[in-house]
């Protein structure tokens, strides 16, 4: 049998037993692990910043949008992005029609 190698993320408790994500698909026996820490993002300040704000916008009141409200917004910008793309188009038409009727200047 040839020995396999897999990784897989657990957590270490505070009595040092390790409890495994999933189950690892190896034989029963003995293993080699090396054990590594992660780096726990909800300790950086970006999310400790958003944890707060979140705080803050219910304590104000402030619901976060629904996936429909945020449907609806995100159509209006493309219904609108594509309208100033109309309006490039149109513009750009008229002034090539201008280019095309300018009258030639005589030397």
């Amino acid at each position: 049998m040839t020995p396999s190698a897999i990784e897989i993320q657990g957590t270490l408790r505070e009595d040092g037993t390790l409890v495994l994500d999933r189950v690892p698909n190896l034989a029963p026996g003995r293993v080699n692990v090396t054990v590594q820490a992660i780096a726990d993002y909800k300790q950086t300040s970006i999310w400790q910043f958003f944890d707060r704000l979140e705080v803050e916008r219910e304590a104000m009141g402030i619901a976060p949008r629904s996936q429909e409200e945020i449907d609806a917004y995100l159509a209006t910008m493309r219904d609108e992005d594509e309208r100033s793309q109309m309006i490039e188009q149109i513009q750009e038409e008229c002034r090539r029609q201008r280019e095309q009727n300018k009258p030639t200047e005589a030397k």
